[in-house]
């Protein structure tokens, strides 16, 4: 493959093809590497915190996104520019689009920082991930392996395997492109539009279908391989606390799995990243049926869960594993792409402790999350011991509307997850915000939900049984 590197090499430049905190994460891995840094920005955001931070930056156009971030030819115009020798994508934009990852593979003397193209077109591509899971003998949720484009499929699918249904974008994520089907009547408006958000977001307005699991768990495992044929699971994120498919608060390890099934969906995950040739980080992600519990409360092996979906790039609650096991998981994605071999067993993998990730979004919880962009005024994060804070930000910078409304994420770790839930509560108690509405006082009013400090949520709790009115007084 062209523009790969040499076993044990490292690049002299990496440029970053995304925004925000993730884009200064990526930089600050690429820092402690000796590696230098390029940054690409859009007209909206010249003066943000990723670009303050790498070494040079270069405009690639308009705010629009798919006038700039998801524009392939200025990004590599732009790496070409700079004479960097590789490309990371970050999450969101092009993180999983395979065709931008082959053009990187082709362009000579740059590297793409991720798993190969042909990985993510088999694993990425959502159908095609079910058939290589379903061959590797790792269950997956009733679905259609092939796209659908009328909406009596969608009515016979729910006939035959019961509604609710699902509809997804095929190139979809963050709950983009998803729609539920409760009824034959619902079918033709949630189709229109799960094709319309995928073709907007994703420029793909293939969608397919599944069981919409009401009452689940989602669990994650966080895959690390590389090119030499070794597969690594970093353990579980619990990430069930979501509002419309979108996450809210991540966790690790899971407050509800025995240990037993804990290491039944990691290994399912590690058969599945060696079935589909996979390297670099990954995360595959599982619905576990939340239907009974052994006497400690817990759901054990014979626990039915399914494979839901990989999303072959680094993801933004990495973090929870990186604090669980000591891992700097950005820095493993670089070394891969390098050439170099991974240097720890399987068995070397511990998780200590939990970890805890809020995301903090400019966002009114109270009005259904509605995004709420405007300037920071006042901008002063928790410190102390076991807080870590992912963001780009600094007080007076605006947050546009033009993108994701996160700005920031708090990450708490501590040796058990009740001091977990009490660091948490301390830090964003200490987290000061002014100028927007932010989901730190949701954050607040969670750690202290009954539900949700006893591990008992689902990824259905926020939609459909947490009271409004709580979260409009926690608003206020």
């Amino acid at each position: 493959m062209m523009g790969s590197s040499v076993l044990g090499d490292m690049f002299d430049k990496v440029l970053v093809a995304n925004r925000g905190e993730i884009a200064v994460r990526v930089m600050r891995a690429c820092e402690e590497l000796g590696v230098g840094t390029v940054a690409v920005y859009s007209e909206a955001d010249k003066h943000s915190g990723h670009v303050r931070y790498a070494d040079e930056a270069y405009n690639i156009g308009p705010a629009r996104a798919a006038d700039s971030y998801n524009d392939g030819e200025a990004v590599i115009e732009a790496a070409r520019k700079a004479d960097a020798d590789a490309i990371h994508p970050g999450y969101g934009f092009m993180a999983e689009n395979a065709d931008f990852a082959a053009r990187v593979e082709e362009t000579d003397a740059i590297t793409w920082i991720g798993p190969s193209s042909d990985a993510m077109e088999r694993l990425g591509e959502k159908t095609h991930a079910r058939t290589v899971m379903r061959d590797a003998d790792v269950p997956i949720v009733p679905g259609t392996t092939e796209s659908i484009d009328e909406a009596e499929q969608v009515v016979e699918f729910g006939e035959e395997n019961g509604f609710p249904v699902l509809i997804k974008a095929e190139g979809g994520g963050g709950g983009m492109g998803q729609e539920i089907v409760r009824s034959a009547e619902d079918a033709e408006e949630a189709l229109a539009t799960a094709q319309r958000e995928g073709e907007a977001y994703f420029s793909n307005a293939s969608v397919y279908l599944e069981r919409f699991l009401d009452n689940a768990r989602h669990v994650e495992v966080q895959i690390l391989a590389d090119k030499h044929g070794n597969v690594r699971h970093l353990g579980e994120r619990d990430c069930s606390l979501q509002r419309r498919q979108q996450k809210v608060i991540e966790e690790g390890p899971s407050p509800a799995l025995t240990d037993e099934l804990r290491e039944e969906i990691a290994e399912a995950a590690r058969r599945g990243a060696d079935a589909g040739d996979y390297y670099n980080a990954g995360t595959f992600e599982f619905l576990v049926e939340d239907e009974e519990r052994n006497e400690d409360g817990l759901l054990d092996a014979d626990t039915d869960f399914f494979f839901l979906e990989v999303n072959t790039r680094i993801q933004v609650e990495h973090t929870v594993t990186e604090e669980l096991t000591d891992i700097d998981i950005v820095k493993w994605q670089l070394k891969v792409a390098a050439g170099q071999e991974i240097t720890f067993e399987q068995d070397d993998v511990e998780l200590e402790g939990h970890a805890m990730e809020f995301r903090i979004n400019a966002e009114n919880p109270a009005d259904e999350f509605a995004s709420t962009p405007g300037t920071l005024t006042t901008y002063d994060p928790p410190g102390g011991i076991g807080v870590r804070l992912d963001d780009a930000v600094r007080q007076g910078d605006d947050i546009a509307g033009e993108y994701d409304s996160m700005f920031a994420k708090l990450v708490v770790w501590a040796g058990d997850r009740d001091a977990c839930l009490a660091r948490g509560e301390r830090a964003l108690r200490e987290f000061d915000v002014d100028g927007l509405h932010t989901t730190i006082p949701f954050h607040r009013l969670m750690l202290t939900d009954e539900a949700f400090v006893a591990g008992e949520h689902t990824t259905n709790y926020l939609d459909e049984e947490l009271d409004r009115d709580r979260i409009r007084e926690a608003q206020e």
